[in-house]
């Protein structure tokens, strides 16, 4: 039997200082799982709706009081004592409690918290690791990190338009060795950045903060790091960018405030594949606007046949709107966050979504993160093949790692490091 004993939630710390929503909960077996809440800086305005509690008295605002207390006196009394089929059957249950669209009513972020916390309970109740339970035929591949190691945009005090540089350390035999890429790199460039009188502060997901207006001067200061570390770039290393174009849209042009630019929709399709036919980037993520979808259609068109075109603001996680993208032939790669949606059942189902129609998917984090490792363990679970868990610096993205590290070590030498097999396009 696995019937809900007891439920306990209460506010944390976020990896910004900020309030968020943890849950305990327990089986009457005994099993029990723990789950924290994520949440965004630059956020789509279609993501469900994550609530707080307004109250300028307690931290600005931020506080998360009124979302454990509809977790305690909403939820807690429609779910004790019951048992459910299986986390669908559960997380349906919450949604239909909610009752709206977005989970506005209830917020996305109690939703989650309790849904993951289920999850959790449930592998412990099996004896399986999260991502065993999680898979849905123990076929497993370590992903390929995108490792952020220059921040810009919403997660940085610079002025780098573009959100994130990253890396992706293709070539490697494993992700262990992988990580070691990343590492080696990321402190090569942190001594290149100091010699030539840059901050080596870091932002929000780790990544330096360097004050360089030029995104081409960016990513030449990485290329000069990749190979001062000893590696190939293409062979070696790939390079994926994370532009965040919705932060940049207003009155209908992308206003690039570091380069001195306003960009119509065609312009900034131009932008980007002259950055693409300058670098080795395979990856770039919401290149235009949550809602340009024929600028979308336009950059597909022009690009999509060898860049990754992912949709993080575009698709929100959210299986009407990947529809929508779908039907128009629009990006080739969704962004996977869970508190987009607010569940893990609809998380899962938005995968098995994409990869039916051939979409690839990359499972990620957010700007404020907690030290709860789920991620880790779904993006194995799925064979998604690629994860965005920040830079090789804060706790909050290396707990992302090591979960990694634990993962591969106890599937053995015969798991596959997805490598340079992610590339599709």
């Amino acid at each position: 039997m696995s019937v809900i004993k007891e439920i306990k939630s209460r506010e944390i710390l976020d990896s910004r200082g900020n309030p968020t929503v943890e849950c305990d909960l327990f089986l009457s077996d005994g099993s029990f799982g723990r789950a924290s809440v994520p949440s965004g800086a630059s956020t789509g305005i279609h993501e469900s709706i994550e609530l707080r509690d307004n109250d300028s008295k307690r931290y600005s605002g931020k506080g998360v009081k009124k979302a454990i207390s509809n977790i305690i006196y909403i939820i807690k009394p429609e779910i004790i004592n019951k048992e459910f089929k299986n986390i669908n059957d559960f997380d349906q249950t919450l949604i239909q409690i909610d009752g709206t669209e977005n989970k506005s009513k209830l917020g996305a972020n109690s939703i989650l918290a309790l849904s993951l916390a289920y999850a959790k309970a449930l592998s412990k109740k099996s004896k399986k690791n999260l991502f065993e339970f999680l898979s849905p035929n123990n076929k497993f591949i370590l992903p390929v990190p995108m490792m952020n190691i220059i921040n810009g945009g919403a997660h940085a005090d610079n002025i780098v338009d573009i959100q994130e540089f990253m890396i992706a350390p293709v070539g490697a035999s494993s992700f262990s060795e992988a990580l070691q890429y990343g590492c080696e790199i990321f402190h090569s460039l942190k001594s290149q950045l100091k010699q030539n009188g840059f901050s080596t502060n870091v932002g929000d997901e780790g990544g330096f903060t360097p004050n360089i207006s030029s995104s081409k001067k960016v990513i030449e200061f990485i290329l000069e790091a990749v190979t001062n570390a000893g590696f190939k770039l293409n062979t070696d290393i790939k390079l994926s960018l994370d532009v965040a174009s919705s932060e940049l849209f207003k009155e209908k042009k992308y206003h690039l405030k570091g380069e001195g630019k306003v960009l119509s929709s065609d312009e900034m399709i131009d932008y980007l594949i002259d950055l693409v036919n300058s670098y080795p980037i395979y990856s770039i993520e919401d290149g235009l606007s949550e809602d340009d979808w024929s600028g979308w259609q336009n950059l597909t068109n022009e690009i999509g046949e060898s860049i990754q075109l992912v949709g993080d603001d575009l698709f929100v996680t959210n299986m009407k709107r990947l529809q929508q993208g779908i039907d128009l032939n629009v990006a080739n790669s969704i962004l996977i966050k869970l508190n987009q949606i607010g569940s893990l059942s609809e998380c899962l189902s938005t995968i098995k979504l994409a990869k039916q129609n051939e979409y690839s998917c990359i499972v990620s984090h957010r700007s404020g993160e907690t030290e709860d490792t789920t991620i880790a363990d779904l993006s194995v679970a799925t064979s998604t093949g690629q994860i965005k868990t920040g830079s090789l610096s804060r706790t909050d993205r290396i707990s992302k790692y090591n979960q990694l590290l634990r993962i591969e070590e106890k599937l053995g030498k015969d798991v596959k490091y997805a490598g340079n097999s992610i590339f599709k396009v």
